[in-house]
């Protein structure tokens, strides 16, 4: 494949680890005698309200995503010398070996949840006593995961804005694969690589709006077809 190529992941791509997407009922999280939705919980808003209540749906969803394990799908893109941009918040493709752009963040990082740097750090291995672990290093406040919320928006320092769309504008091929169109940044990166004339792959095991614009549709797992692509069985048209 001539370079440059970029490649755009979503959560069909961990699915196939075993991490549930949290949009449907593994994401519940009951506090007290209420049953939140994830999309209730995943907000600024209710950071605010109920600050540690939502760290703890957070590191129940961090335990989930550290107990799975890369896929073939992860390990062959590492492979690949590409640009690669994840909307996954899980890590597995970091753990396999790439360095992405998490547009949507990284679940094993945190931030000051008063914003006193830009500065993302590392959350600490084990987590025993979280409201004196889960602190910024910086300033010593509040830490919240460095995740983005649905009330919040992209943006270049934490999120990759620019450098997605720059990426997108430039790109020969895109590969997108496992997600589903249903967020604002990967619809643009989709249209600027149209816009530029790239080769569109959509990868996915069901129809998607990306399908409508791809220059070809592969309707296979992630972790079959990727490997395939990057091993060269597979060439986009």
């Amino acid at each position: 494949m001539d370079a440059p190529i970029v490649v755009l992941t979503g959560a069909g791509v961990s699915a196939e680890s075993g991490i549930p997407t949290f949009r449907g009922k593994e994401g519940y999280w009951t506090v007290g005698s209420r049953e939140y939705h994830p999309q209730e919980l995943a907000t600024h808003a209710a950071f605010t309200r109920m600050p540690w209540d939502v760290w703890a749906w957070y590191l129940h969803r961090r335990a989930v995503c550290r107990r799975a394990e890369p896929n073939a799908a992860h390990k062959a893109l590492a492979r690949l010398p590409c640009d690669l941009i994840t909307q996954n918040v899980d890590g597995l493709h970091r753990r396999a070996g790439s360095r992405p752009y998490a547009i949507h963040g990284d679940i094993d990082h945190m931030r000051c949840a008063n914003d006193c740097c830009l500065d993302i750090f590392a959350m600490p291995e084990e987590i025993t006593d979280p409201k004196a672990e889960l602190r910024c290093p910086r300033c010593g406040g509040m830490a919240r995961p460095h995740v983005l919320w649905f009330d919040e928006s992209y943006d270049e320092p934490r999120f990759f804005l620019e450098t997605s769309r720059r990426l997108a504008a430039q790109a020969r091929t895109l590969i997108v694969a496992g997600t589903s169109a249903q967020t604002n940044l990967p619809w643009q990166i989709v249209t600027l690589a149209v816009r530029a004339g790239a080769t569109v792959i959509d990868i996915n095991i069901e129809d998607n709006p990306f399908g409508d614009v791809a220059t070809r549709v592969i309707r296979a797992p992630a972790a079959e077809a990727i490997p395939a692509i990057v091993a060269g069985h597979l060439q986009p048209d």
